[in-house]
């Protein structure tokens, strides 16, 4: 009698790790990668020993002084740099959903002689990568700077204005097909009521399509907050200098990198992504699953 719930289990044992076993064994191994380099740089941060040598997941010696050096140090103002980060991704993700949407809706509700062809235009511009046109960005700014010089070279207005052009097509897209989502009979109620198109706009289409908007801010957000080649080509001056390009100069060269600091500044620059995430994280599932239905 006690062989048989013994030899019973066996079957259901194979049967689990063949049908549901191997998922949750992938699903660990998923898990664990995505979290190593995460662990790693919080050790890294803590590290009394500064190089990368002796690093350890578990640091035999522990310290905050990484941390510490890096809001001491006047020649890497670290606080400036990621405050230059969080303004310029702040302005830059809202103008780009601003103009994004305006672009969809009139797309999506206005019929125009080459509504189409546009469509395809913008759609076919995104498919250069940015830097094929870093020279031609970086004479235009210089040429904007000899008429205007706060929107030149090396300046921080000059670098929002360049984002703005970088993925506007894209987000258009994506946002008319969420907007293609939403029944006409509302904007025809509406405008049977007497609004215009831009109250429609702002009082109806807006509030419908917030998911969408949520997640091209926070994509936009966390792409221009890590954004480095453009930065570095057309930013100078070190009180310029956004968060990607000031931890460049914790690592200048092999014998000079301050590897504790680094790690430390990027434990601290990564915050931003983390609570953009968490505040928009069911704006974000929404917005990923509507507007998938028609396009």
């Amino acid at each position: 009698m006690a062989s048989g719930p013994k030899s019973a289990a066996v079957p259901r044992l194979l049967w689990w790790c063949r049908q549901k076993g191997w998922r949750h064994l992938v699903l660990w191994v998923g898990v664990l990668f995505a979290l190593f380099p995460v662990v790693w740089i919080l050790s890294a941060s803590i590290n009394a020993q500064d190089n990368l040598a002796s690093a350890r997941l578990i640091p035999r010696q522990r310290t905050l002084s990484n941390f510490k050096e890096l809001f001491e140090n006047d020649l890497t103002p670290f606080m400036l740099w990621l405050r230059n980060s969080w303004v310029v991704s702040l302005v830059a993700a809202s103008l780009n959903v601003l103009i994004a949407a305006m672009a969809a809706y009139a797309f999506a509700r206005f019929r125009f002689r080459g509504r189409r062809l546009g469509l395809l235009t913008l759609l076919l511009v995104q498919v250069f990568p940015q830097f094929l046109g870093f020279i031609a960005l970086l004479l235009l700014l210089i040429s904007m700077g000899n008429v205007f010089a706060p929107i030149g070279i090396d300046t921080l207005a000059g670098l929002i204005l360049v984002y703005l052009g970088g993925a506007i097509g894209f987000n258009a897209f994506l946002i008319k097909g969420f907007m293609d989502s939403v029944p006409m009979s509302l904007d025809e109620s509406a405008m049977i009521d007497g609004a215009t198109p831009a109250t429609v706009f702002w009082w109806i289409m807006v509030p419908l399509i917030r998911p969408v908007l949520a997640v091209i801010f926070v994509i936009t957000f966390i792409g221009v907050y890590s954004e480095f080649l453009l930065a570095q080509t057309l930013l100078r001056s070190t009180d310029n200098f956004t968060y990607a390009i000031g931890l460049r100069l914790f690592a200048q060269s092999d014998y000079t990198a301050k590897w504790g600091q680094l790690a430390a500044a990027a434990v601290i620059g990564a915050f931003p992504i983390v609570v953009s995430f968490l505040v928009a994280q069911r704006q974000i599932i929404g917005g990923l699953t509507r507007g998938s239905v028609k396009g």
